[in-house]
């Protein structure tokens, strides 16, 4: 289900706005102000609905900290060209005025959404990479991953309908890590699985004697 965070410090505009999403199908959580929408925002929702005159925060500087790919859209009774232009130049993909009407606010995060789409993104049980961020998450939440972790989970994402060689592991991860020999894709191996167990992945990586790994459904 589409995950949308609505950071909105007004309760009745945010009770309103939160009935009328989950009404249309959307999961949300709410933030009242910057301390509490903070850590919501580093789960990676798929939207973000966010109010700008917050009261202990700039709407400003809580966009520096929303992930890549991850679409923002402003909500503010500031009505300016020059605030709109700002706004799209610190990387909103829209904006919309108080007060508005609750169509054009469904239509604005319905395009926002087909936006979003439009990166390239791979899934497997409960995982997803997102390339244009180079995130990866488990059931939303980041798992934090090294260069050659990333590389060798999104061979077996893009790959996920076969077995993967270990030398095609190896060709993907050497462009992070040019001294990886095969003992050493052991240890990388190792650690992504250890990572994503943690993480609660639904799946495994299994490998397949003589031939490579692949993923799985646990």
């Amino acid at each position: 289900m589409t995950r949308i965070l609505i950071i909105e410090d007004d309760k009745d505009i945010n009770k309103i706005v939160s009935g009328l999403l989950k009404k249309n199908g959307y999961e949300v959580e709410c933030a009242f102000n910057g301390k509490e929408a903070e850590p919501k925002i580093k789960t990676v929702p798929d939207l973000i609905l966010m109010d700008l005159m917050l009261p202990d925060t700039k709407g400003e500087e809580l966009l520096k900290i929303v992930p890549d790919g991850t679409p923002v859209i402003a909500v503010s009774a500031r009505s300016s060209v020059d605030d709109k232009v700002d706004l799209l130049s610190l990387g909103c993909v829209d904006y919309i005025t108080k007060p508005f009407d609750n169509k054009e606010l469904l239509a604005r995060i319905e395009v926002a959404l087909k936006f979003k789409k439009k990166t390239q993104s791979f899934e497997f049980a409960n995982l997803t990479m997102d390339e244009a961020s180079h995130g990866v998450t488990v059931d939303g939440k980041p798992v934090r991953l090294t260069p050659t972790e990333y590389a060798i989970i999104k061979v077996l994402l893009v790959n996920s309908d076969r077995v993967i060689s270990k030398s095609e592991l190896l060709e993907a991860a050497t462009k992070f890590t040019p001294d990886l020999v095969e003992d050493s894709l052991k240890v990388h191996m190792s650690n992504l699985r250890r990572k994503l167990k943690q993480a609660g992945f639904g799946g495994e990586i299994e490998s397949v004697w003589g031939i490579g790994f692949r993923l799985t459904v646990s």
